[in-house]
């Protein structure tokens, strides 16, 4: 078989975020009993993809078994260093930008260059230190091209993708996940794959993580129900390529990027098993936990994952879903209060209205609040929420999306120059004036 696609053309999944899986696009190609026989059936190679370090905890230990039919060793070649000019990495601060501001963004047009998963990601903000494996980077992608007999890893993070417009393919080592608006993929460290267009022009968000993985947030007093629920999330069966074709790999390491060329698809594992592999999930899965009688929680009530950092209750990177709910507190300011924070709040609109801005915050939109820089509610919002009769209210047709983390987020020259940025977005607090005359009373 010299030729072959993978071995599967639609993609199956198995239930679970964090389980042990196995998995065989072949009958008895996986082992039984054990990890690494003397020999393998079809002939094939045995090989450990590791997440984490050898001698992490038990419960948070990655790996995954891969029997596969060339080695990766055979998957790589001679690098040579190349240049992908919008994807940057922490550190990266310029001096001519500033990223002490309040900042919003009008979705990035589809243009009519034609763009790979590689070539079409645009780097909007960086955080921490990718060579110390801390913080973070924020991207949209533009993507209009199919990779073709091209593949990708990277060395430095996970990605979380976030969809907005038009649908993907994962081809990866371990299977195929395509992802469409409403739903988020996760591809861990290390894997190989191809992004493929199913539908186009596609446009989304990325959360690059340099830090510890995503894992679900603890429920606490919530119990084991609500939020996010493990059988939720999707991981696939394994596929394979067994196919002959000068082929281009290139991979992402400590914030470089290298290709080399081969002769074959590296997406050659036919059977695996273990706990480090790529997964989706349906954000519309999610189930919201809120007040019930007065005030508006905290933020984080909306964890949908979280990717610790050394600091106990302070993430590296928490991924918070803002998603249809209903309203119900009494005598309550509905909408998120004014506030500064530690954490780096960007925000996203997959599709719908914010409810605490309800302008200028479109679907395909972005915006920032760097650490201890107040924000909150436009004028609009409000005075609406201020004097709304207080009945229950579906918030609906509304899905937004945070991506916090504990470290300031600089812009790229991108963000800060090429992209559409509202520059009067700062002015919308503008009519917030003083209510205040010293007389007792509600205003």
């Amino acid at each position: 078989m010299t030729d072959a696609r993978l071995s599967q053309t639609e993609p199956r999944y198995m239930s679970g975020f964090g389980n042990d899986f196995e998995t065989e696009a072949l009958p008895d190609a996986l082992p039984q009993g054990m990890n690494s026989p003397q020999k393998v059936n079809y002939g094939l190679y045995g090989e450990q993809l590791s997440g984490t370090a050898f001698t992490a905890p038990g419960h948070q230990n990655e790996r995954t078994w891969c029997y596969r039919i060339r080695p990766s060793v055979r998957h790589q070649g001679r690098f040579s260093r190349i240049d992908l000019p919008h994807w940057k990495s922490a550190p990266h601060i310029i001096d001519d930008v500033t990223s002490l501001g309040q900042y919003r963004w009008d979705p990035l047009p589809h243009g009519d260059t034609d763009l790979t998963w590689l070539t079409g990601m645009r780097t909007m903000t960086t955080a921490g230190d990718v060579n110390t494996q801390t913080g973070m980077a924020s991207h949209i992608y533009l993507v209009t091209q199919s990779m073709t007999d091209a593949y990708f890893y990277s060395a430095d993070s996970e990605l979380l993708v976030v969809p907005q417009d038009g649908r993907l393919r994962f081809a990866t080592e371990l299977g195929i996940i395509d992802v469409a608006p409403q739903e988020i993929a996760i591809i861990p460290r290390g894997l190989v794959y191809r992004v493929e267009v199913l539908e186009g022009p596609a446009r989304g968000f990325v959360c690059e993580n340099y830090g510890q993985k995503f894992v679900l947030p603890g429920r606490g007093p919530i119990g084991a129900n609500c939020m996010a629920n493990k059988r939720d999330f999707k991981t696939p069966v394994a596929a394979f390529e067994d196919r002959d074709a000068p082929s281009t790999l290139t991979v992402k390491w400590c914030g470089q990027f290298h290709a080399c060329r081969i002769d074959h698809s590296p997406l050659d594992v036919v059977a695996w098993h273990g706990n480090y592999a790529p997964v989706k999930y349906d954000l519309c899965t999610y189930c919201p936990v809120g007040a019930i009688l007065f005030d508006h929680p905290d933020p984080s009530i909306y964890t949908v994952l979280t990717a610790p950092s050394g600091v106990e209750g302070t993430a590296n990177i928490d991924f918070v879903l803002f998603r249809d709910r209903w309203n119900v507190a009494e005598d309550t300011f509905r909408p998120p209060w004014y506030h500064k924070n530690v954490m780096s709040e960007l925000m996203g609109n997959i599709h719908g209205q914010y409810d605490a801005k309800p302008k200028g915050f479109v679907p395909g939109g972005m915006s920032l609040h760097n650490c201890m820089l107040p924000h909150g509610p436009d004028r609009a919002a409000f005075e609406a929420a201020s004097n709304a009769d207080l009945k229950p209210q579906k918030l609906e047709n509304t899905m937004s999306f945070m991506f916090e983390t504990r470290f300031p987020q600089h812009l790229t020259e991108f963000a800060a120059k090429e992209a559409p940025l509202q520059d009067d977005y700062v002015d919308c607090w503008d009519g917030l004036d003083k209510k205040f005359d010293g007389t007792p009373g509600v205003k």
